[in-house]
C-alpha cells in the first residue's frame, strides 16, 4: 500500500485534534509500509527460486537422454509391487505372508502325480540326448494330455492351470529330463497361447486356441535375431511396412530370427516385427512399433525347419526366416488395433518366461542334486568311509542345499505374485539372473561331488545333461551378464523408485508444458532428497542396532523359529535401507548411470539377495514344522546377508562419477557408520555347514523336503532308474554303517541279521557306483570289421618290426 504525501499531511493535521488518532495512524502506516516491503521481498525471493528451479530443470533436461517411444512404452508396461517396497527402504515381510500363498489345486496335483510321472516314464534322458529328439509316443502323449495347453483357459480346451502349477510341472520334468522341461516351458510362457486368450480377435481365438490346447499346432515365439539378442526388442533385421494389396490392408515383412525354441517343429509362430507406416494407412487404428504377427508353418514365404545345436541339448531350436512376406492385417495378433502393442504383450510373456519357466529348471536341478548327490555321497565310500563325512564334500553339499532352498523359495513367491495377476519386470529379471546362476552353481557342486560318475554318460548319469543345459538357461531370455549389469537396476530405478518415474516424465515434457513440468520436477526432486535423508537416517540407526544384535546373538538362537524370523527380518530391513540410500545416490550420476554397469551389477547383487532373503523367510513362515528347516534357513540367510553386504561395500568403494567421492563417503557413513564394525555379516560357521550336510545325507525331513516333486519310478518297478535307486538306498546304507560302527565299538562279529543288512548295503553300493560302458559310440564303430584309426596305425608300424611282442624271444 502506497500513501500520497498530501494524504499523509491531511492525516497529520487531523491527528493534532486527537493524539490517540495520530498514534493509531502512525502505527497503521508503519505496518502497512512494512507489509508492502515484505511482500515485495517475497516476490523477489519466489522469482529467484523459480528462476533457479527453471535453470536446474533445464540443466537436468540437458543431461537426461531423451526416452524413445519404445522405452516409454516399456516404462508403462508390467507392474510394480514388492520390488518397489524394497526401493522405499522399508519392505514388509508380513505383507508378503498375507498377500501371497503359492498353492496347487487337487486337479493340478493329480496331473503332477500322474500325467507328469507317465511322461517321465516315456523318456530315457540319455536316449533323448543321443537321438536329439523324443519318440513319437512321447510327443503324442504330451499332445493328448495337453502339456502344451496348461495355461490356455478351459473354455478353449486348455487346462487353465495356475502359474504355480505350471512351475511345479516344469521343475519335476527338470529332475528327469531338461529337454522335456524346455519343450513344455515354451508353449506355456513364451508361446502366443496366453496372448491370444487376452488380446486375440474372436476369429483368432476360435481358430488357434483349440488347436494349441490339444497340441495340433505347437507354437513358438520368434523374437531374437543375429543383431538383436539380449536387446531383442530392438528388432534389428525384422522390419515390416504397412501396405495395401488387392484392396486389403496388411504388412510386407522381412525377418531373420534365430535361437527360436520349437521352431523346427512348430505349427504356428508368433513373430515380433518392427512395424512402420510411412503412408499413414493405419489411420487411428493401431500405431507403428513393436507388433506381433501369427504365421502358420505353411505361410507363403515363411521358412522354418533348420536346427541349431545348443550344446548337448536335444530340444528343438532353430531359425525363422522370410523375405517380402505378405501378412494380411487379420494375422496381426489382436488385429489392426493391436499394431504397435507388442511391447505390452512381450512384457507379459517375459514375466513368465524369465521369472517362472527358467527358474523352474533351476528348482528341478536343486531338488535333483540335493536328493541324488546327497544320496550318492552317503552311498559312495573312499578310504572305507562314506564321502559324506569328508569336510570338502560337506561344504559343497551345504552350499548346494542352501542355494536350493533360496531358489525354491524365490520360485514359490514369484509364482504367487504372477498368480496374483501381476507382471513384475524387475523381480522377473532378478529371478532369471539370480536363480539360473544359483542353479548352475548347484549343479557344479553336484558334479564336483559325483566326480567320475557324473562325467561318464549313459543311463546311470543323472547330472551330466543338466550340467550341459544350465549354461543355456544362463544365456536365453537376456544373457545373465547383461541382465545383472544393466536391466535390473536400469529398470528398477525408473520403475520402482517411489519418485523417479514422475521426475523422468517431467524431463521429457515439450517446451510448451515447461511451467507445469518444472513444478512436477521440483516437487519430485524434493521428495527424492527427503527420501534419501530418511534412508540415510534409517541406515545409520538400523546399522548400529543390527550390529549390536548380531554381535550379541547366540549361535543357536536360530533354533527358535520366532527369533529366527525376527532377527533376519531386521537385518533385511537394515540392508533395504542401505540399498535404498544407494539408489538415491545414483541420481548424482544423471544420465551417465546407464554406462556405469559395474555399479549397477553390484546393486543388482544386493537387490537380488534382499528379495531372495524375504522370499526365504516367506517360505519358512509357510513351511514351519519341517524338522531341520530352521538350520537350513539360517544357513541360507547368513549367505544372502553377506552377499548383500559385500555388494554394497564394493559399490561404496568404487562409486563412479564426478561426485563419486562425495557419494562414496555418504554411502559409507550411512551404510557402515562405524566402519568394519558395522559390517557384521559372515558366512555360516563350520558347525552349521556340517549340520546341513548331515541333514542332506541321512534320512531326515530336510531330505524329504528336497525329494518333493522329484520324479521317481514306482518301488515295484523292474526298470533301473539311478536317481530312484540312490534315494532308496540311503536308509539301507545308513543302517549298515551304524551296525558297522557298533561292531567296531563292541569288538564283535555281526549277527546273521546284521550281516545280511551289511551285505545288502554293500551290494547296493557296488551297483550304484557303476558307470556305463559301451561297445561302440558311433554307428561306424559298430560296423563289422571296423578298426579304430589309431589301432590301424599301430598295426602298420608293427609289421615293420622283427619282434612283434615283448614275450617273444629276441
Amino acid at each position: 500500500m502506497i500513501i500520497s504525501k498530501g494524504a499523509l499531511n491531511a492525516s497529520i493535521i487531523q491527528s493534532k485534534k486527537s493524539p490517540r488518532a495520530l498514534s493509531a495512524l502512525s502505527s497503521s502506516n508503519y505496518f502497512n509500509l512494512h507489509e508492502s516491503h515484505g511482500r515485495q521481498q517475497t516476490r523477489n525471493i519466489v522469482g529467484l527460486v523459480n528462476a533457479i528451479d527453471k535453470r536446474v530443470y533445464r540443466w537436468a533436461k540437458s543431461v537426461m537422454p531423451p526416452i524413445s517411444q519404445t522405452e516409454q512404452i516399456a516404462l508403462g508396461s508390467g507392474t510394480i509391487g514388492f520390488d518397489r517396497d524394497i526401493f522405499t527402504g522399508s519392505p514388509s515381510l508380513q505383507h508378503l505372508v498375507d498377500t501371497y500363498n503359492p498353492k496347487v489345486s487337487a486337479e493340478e496335483q493329480a496331473f503332477i502325480d500322474h500325467q507328469v510321472d507317465k511322461l517321465c516314464s516315456l523318456l530315457n534322458d540319455h536316449d533323448v540326448s543321443m537321438q536329439r529328439d523324443f519318440t513319437k509316443e512321447a510327443w503324442d502323449y504330451m499332445r493328448d494330455e495337453k502339456f502344451f495347453g496348461m495355461k490356455i483357459p478351459k473354455e478353449w480346451g486348455g487346462l487353465g492351470f495356475s502359474t504355480h502349477a505350471v512351475s511345479q510341472v516344469l521343475a519335476k520334468l527338470a529332475t528327469h529330463c531338461f529337454d522335456a522341461n524346455a519343450t513344455v516351458a515354451v508353449p506355456n510362457s513364451l508361446g502366443p497361447g496366453e496372448l491370444l486368450a487376452r488380446y486375440g480377435t474372436d476369429d483368432q481365438k476360435e481358430y488357434f486356441l483349440p488347436r494349441l490346447a490339444d497340441g495340433t499346432l505347437i507354437p513358438c515365439f520368434g523374437l531374437t535375431g543375429p543383431h538383436s539378442g539380449s536387446d531383442a526388442t530392438s528388432l534389428i533385421g525384422s522390419d515390416c511396412v504397412v501396405e495395401e494389396k488387392d484392396g486389403q490392408l496388411g504388412v510386407r515383412a522381412t525377418f531373420n530370427k534365430r535361437y527360436i525354441t520349437l521352431a523346427p517343429i512348430a505349427g504356428v509362430v508368433g513373430l515380433g516385427l518392427n512395424l512402420s507406416d510411412p503412408d499413414g494407412l493405419l489411420g487411428d487404428k493401431g500405431s507403428a512399433g513393436f507388433t506381433v504377427a501369427l504365421l502358420e508353418r505353411d505361410h507363403p514365404g515363411l521358412r522354418m525347419g533348420k536346427r541349431h545345436m545348443p550344446l548337448n541339448a536335444a530340444f528343438m531350436n532353430g531359425t525363422v526366416e522370410g523375405e517380402d512376406v505378405w501378412i494380411p492385417m487379420s494375422m496381426i495378433l489382436g488385429g489392426q488395433e493391436r499394431c504397435g502393442f507388442g511391447w505390452n504383450m512381450f512384457v507379459e510373456c517375459l514375466a513368465e518366461g524369465r521369472g517362472v519357466s527358467l527358474p523352474a529348471g533351476s528348482i528341478g536341478a536343486a531338488r535333483g542334486v540335493a536328493s541324488g548327490v546327497g544320496a550318492y555321497s552317503r552311498v559312495r565310500k573312499q578310504f572305507r568311509v562314506p564321502i559324506a563325512e569328508f569336510g570338502g564334500i560337506q561344504e559343497a553339499l551345504a552350499s548346494a542345499g542352501s542355494d536350493g532352498l533360496i531358489t525354491i523359495a524365490g520360485g514359490d513367491l514369484m509364482n504367487a505374485i504372477v498368480d496374483n495377476h501381476e507382471a513384475p519386470m524387475v523381480i522377473s529379471s532378478v529371478m532369471k539372473q539370480n536363480c539360473t546362476e544359483r542353479g548352475r552353481r548347484i549343479v557344479e557342486k553336484g558334479m564336483d561331488i559325483a566326480a567320475g560318475s557324473a562325467i561318464c554318460r549313459g543311463d546311470n548319469n543323472y547330472l551330466g545333461n543338466a550340467y550341459m543345459s544350465l549354461p543355456i538357461a544362463i544365456t536365453v531370455e537376456g544373457a545373465n551378464i547383461m541382465t545383472r549389469s544393466f536391466q535390473i537396476i536400469g529398470q528398477g530405478l525408473t520403475r520402482c523408485h517411489p519418485h523417479m518415474l514422475d521426475l523422468i516424465k517431467s524431463l521429457q515434457a515439450p517446451p510448451s508444458e515447461e511451467k507445469q513440468a518444472v513444478e512436477v520436477f521440483v516437487k519430485q526432486f524434493h521428495k527424492i532428497v527427503g527420501h534419501g535423508l530418511m534412508n540415510f537416517g534409517q541406515s545409520v540407526t538400523r546399522g548400529i542396532s543390527s550390529t549390536v544384535v548380531t554381535k550379541t546373538r547366540s549361535k543357536n538362537a536360530f533354533r527358535d523359529g520366532d527369533k529366527l524370523v525376527d532377527y533376519h527380518e531386521k537385518q533385511l530391513l537394515r540392508l533395504s535401507a542401505n540399498f535404498a540410500l544407494t539408489a538415491d545416490l545414483c541420481f548424482t550420476l544423471g544420465g551417465a548411470l546407464k554406462f556405469e554397469e559395474l555399479l549397477m551389477g553390484r546393486l543388482a547383487d544386493a537387490l537380488g539377495a534382499i528379495y531372495l532373503g524375504y522370499a526365504t523367510l516367506h517360505h519358512y513362515q509357510r513351511r514351519r514344522g519341517v524338522d531341520g528347516l530352521e538350520a537350513l534357513t539360517e544357513h541360507a540367510m547368513l549367505r544372502l546377508e553377506t552377499e548383500a553386504q559385500d555388494a554394497l561395500k564394493s559399490a561404496s568403494d568404487n562409486f563412479p562419477g564426478p561426485l563419486g567421492p562425495l557419494a562414496s563417503t555418504v554411502m559409507k557413513v550411512g551404510c557402515f557408520p562405524l566402519g568394519n564394525l558395522t559390517r557384521p555379516y559372515r558366512e555360516p560357521s563350520d558347525n552349521l555347514t556340517k549340520e546341513i550336510s548331515k541333514l542332506m545325507t541321512t534320512p531326515s525331513e530336510i531330505r524329504d523336503f528336497f525329494q518333493e516333486n522329484v520324479y521317481m519310478t514306482p518301488e515295484d518297478s523292474s526298470s533301473h532308474h539311478q536317481m530312484s535307486d540312490l534315494i532308496r538306498a540311503v536308509p539301507v546304507c545308513v543302517e549298515a554303517d551304524q551296525i558297522a560302527t557298533t561292531l567296531r565299538r563292541e569288538k564283535r562279529q555281526p549277527t546273521t541279521a546284521e550281516a545280511e543288512k551289511i551285505a545288502k548295503a554293500d551290494a547296493l553300493r557296488d551297483a550304484l557306483i557303476q558307470v556305463n560302458v559301451f561297445e561302440h559310440l558311433t554307428t561306424e564303430e559298430g560296423q563289422e570289421g571296423f578298426v579304430r584309426p589309431a589301432l590301424e596305425g599301430t598295426e602298420e608300424r608293427m609289421v615293420a618290426l622283427e619282434r612283434k611282442r615283448f614275450d617273444h624271444a629276441a
